[in-house]
């Protein structure tokens, strides 16, 4: 009977995990020679490479990607055994890992994931926070599921991943009520030289944002930029400036925040995507988060 050699998968997924066998090294306190000559001899046994060594870039193969499926499988149900022989509580739901760009609206994340909280086969949620890119190099090692973003893959990034809009809508400002008192004017000519508070302008809402201004011919005086859209919301809840969110929100924000409303424009749009690893989504919690996005949540017409 052939054995699997477990301490060479164990290295293989720490290798997947860390993003790299050098890193992988780091954690375990091993050498890189060490890690990576386990790992050779794990593919020997299979007869099979696990990672396309013609790139700098860690890259799984075929059964590279099969394998760590299994050793995502085998060392989840280890953890288990031990947690129950510890007397420990245990989820039996799989795990649905979503990774979250970090210039998404929080409130607009929560909206988006409700619909995989609500399927009869329950799923265990785990988010997960980065840069876009950061993400993405993730998803294409399947250590995520699905990534959440407000901007697609670009063409430019080397990783065959597919965009899945999920909707766009326009922004809503908003104020304090006694910041609100201070403004005169229609919106948003009211914009004109007042406190605002803005995401940095390495995003896609805050490039949006400074074109539309200069069009409206306003220039308000940006006291604080973000790239933190909730630490934005909590300044704008003390009165700092006026800000702005992607209008679908806009009921959750004017509840939680105890801010009123400025004025609503369609331009600049939010747009939102899935990224998954699929043309034709499989997952069925991505699946649910697509179709509710789609049907419910946004006006996609």
């Amino acid at each position: 009977m052939e054995w699997l050699n477990y301490h060479h998968l164990f290295y293989f997924w720490m290798a997947v995990r860390e993003g790299g066998i050098q890193p992988a090294a780091r954690a375990l306190r091993l050498t890189h020679p060490t890690v990576s000559a386990q790992i050779k001899q794990l593919e020997e046994s299979l007869g099979q490479p696990l990672f396309d060594r013609t790139g700098r870039r860690l890259k799984l193969t075929e059964m590279g990607k099969t394998a760590h499926q299994y050793a995502e499988e085998i060392f989840s149900l280890g953890q288990e055994f031990l947690d129950v022989a510890k007397g420990r509580s245990v989820s039996r739901n799989p795990s649905f890992v979503v990774g979250i760009t970090d210039v998404m609206p929080k409130l607009v994340v929560r909206e988006l994931l409700e619909p995989a909280l609500q399927l009869e086969e329950p799923v265990r949620l785990v988010c997960q926070h980065d840069r876009h890119d950061r993400l993405i190099a993730e998803l294409a090692l399947h250590n995520v599921d699905v990534v959440l973003a407000d901007a697609p893959v670009p063409p430019s990034s080397g990783i065959r991943a597919f965009n899945h809009q999920l909707g766009r809508c326009g922004l809503t400002f908003f104020a304090t009520p006694s910041l609100k008192k201070t403004l005169s004017g229609r919106f948003p000519q009211c914009l004109h030289g007042q406190p605002f508070l803005s995401p940095v302008g390495t995003t896609t809402l805050g490039r949006n944002l400074r074109l539309w201004f200069d069009e409206q011919g306003l220039s308000p005086q940006v006291v604080a930029e973000f790239e933190d859209s909730a630490l934005m919301k909590a300044f704008g809840e003390d009165g700092i400036g006026i800000f702005c969110t992607p209008s679908i929100i806009k009921k959750s924000v004017k509840k939680q925040y105890g801010v009123v409303v400025v004025g609503e424009t369609s331009t600049p749009e939010e747009h939102f995507y899935a990224i998954s690893m699929e043309r034709r989504v499989r997952n069925a919690a991505v699946e649910a988060v697509c179709r509710s996005a789609r049907e419910h949540l946004f006006d996609t017409k």
